[in-house]
């Protein structure tokens, strides 16, 4: 039955139907072969399942409050605060890029929208100052990962959805991972820019710095109220996601100005697209989940794989093999969706904190969302940039080389993942 499964969804994609015609037809496809005794509403029972949780309202939220600030003037105001202070050091720029993706990452909660945001600007800031054109664009494809690790990423809502684990914790333990991230980017760009003898860039003046930091302030007041509320126990993630629409509206329809009311249809078009896209992914991954929960299937793969008595170390590792493997060919959300009911059951029975999984999860769809052959953010840099997609790849083995030591770290130190909570 797993190869009539997965056989079905591999030839519905060569046959160029988008992810969630596989993710829902080849459940029902062997589910009327291998159960005729099932009732098919079951099924479509379950795909409305997978859409009715409560905490699914902090999807749309989350990524509108997002839209908004795009359409706005947000990214250029963080990457002229950061800039100020750190772009006249040796590698500056390159850090000013990881530091504004971080940001941003932290209101956009989605690594392909960073890419937009912060890439278009920064990419002509780092052309100017030296960058080859393909070192830029790795940075800023590896450096906008960020986005899935710290709140509010929507690979951590995913997981959370499928898992049943705290949407709210996840986002606190996602923290350290995504600063350290930052922290490692910033080191090799710093010593790239010195190998490469990167020109330096004039230095600020702190009237300038004054004035960058006054523009940004409430841009970077974002981030603090999702986290800071959230943390305190004020309220919860969906509660989060409202609130971050309303700031998001008064901060460029009220008080910047940059967003006209009129916009507000159009950008709310464009975020019911995207979520109907991730909604109809969500409750494909019901059925698929619920199929293969019904047949035993994680039990019998996590036997085949994983052993009879495997220990805590030893899954991580293959589960970050696997999720970094699945996300190199497909989105992210997918593959969260797919295989995280396959082998939660198998690190909860090994011991593994089920937060720690999940960051440990969602750093891989972070690392896969910018590996070739397939990652997601190579594409959207390739369309955002208009460049080929081997001028976009060229720059990314340093990078991708340097999140695989940190998921070394983070498997081995779950610490890193439960030190805030």
């Amino acid at each position: 039955m797993v190869t009539a499964l997965l056989g079905i969804m591999v030839v519905l994609l060569l046959l160029n139907f988008p992810m969630m015609i596989p993710l829902i037809v080849a459940p029902f496809i062997v589910a009327m072969i291998y159960l005729p005794n099932l009732d098919p509403s079951i099924m479509v029972g379950q795909l409305v399942t997978g859409i009715e949780s409560y905490q699914l309202l902090c999807v749309p939220l989350f990524i509108f409050a997002a839209d908004i600030m795009t359409s706005g003037r947000t990214s250029n105001r963080l990457l002229d605060f950061v800039g100020s202070f750190i772009g006249h050091i040796r590698g500056g720029y390159a850090v000013t890029t990881a530091a504004a993706c971080t940001i941003f990452g932290a209101i956009s909660g989605s690594t392909q929208a960073t890419v937009v945001a912060i890439g278009t600007p920064m990419r002509k800031r780092l052309l100017k100052a030296g960058y080859k054109d393909s070192s830029a664009m790795a940075l800023i494809i590896n450096a906008s990962d960020v986005a899935l690790l710290v709140p509010p990423s929507i690979g951590l809502i995913m997981y959370g959805l499928v898992s049943g684990v705290s949407i709210g914790d996840l986002f606190i333990a996602g923290i350290i991972p995504g600063l350290l991230v930052f922290l490692a980017f910033s080191i090799y760009s710093i010593i790239y820019a010195k190998v490469k003898n990167i020109p330096l860039t004039k230095k600020a003046t702190w009237l300038e710095r004054l004035n960058a930091f006054k523009k940004a302030i409430l841009p970077l007041g974002f981030p603090v109220v999702v986290i800071g509320g959230i943390y305190t126990g004020a309220f919860s993630a969906t509660e989060a996601a409202a609130i971050s629409v309303l700031y998001a509206l008064i901060l460029e329809g009220v008080i910047y100005r940059s967003v006209h009311i009129k916009q507000i249809p159009q950008i709310a078009l464009s975020t019911g697209l995207v979520t109907s896209a991730v909604f109809v992914l969500v409750a494909g991954g019901q059925v698929f989940s619920f199929l293969i929960n019904l047949e035993r299937i994680p039990h019998m793969l996590s036997e085949t794989v994983l052993g009879s008595d495997p220990s805590a170390i030893y899954v991580l590792v293959i589960v970050a093999v696997f999720f970094f493997i699945g996300c190199m060919f497909v989105d992210p959300i997918v593959v969260i969706l797919v295989l995280t009911p396959i082998f939660l059951p198998a690190a909860q029975a090994a011991g593994v904190d089920p937060i720690h999984l999940g960051i440990v999860i969602t750093f891989q769809a972070a690392l896969g969302s910018a590996t070739p052959p397939f990652g997601v953010d190579i594409f959207t840099a390739s369309a955002v940039f208009n460049r080929p997609y081997l001028d976009v790849i060229r720059g990314t083995p340093p990078y991708i080389l340097i999140m695989i030591g940190l998921s070394v770290l983070l498997i081995l130190f779950e610490e890193l993942s439960l030190a805030l909570l």
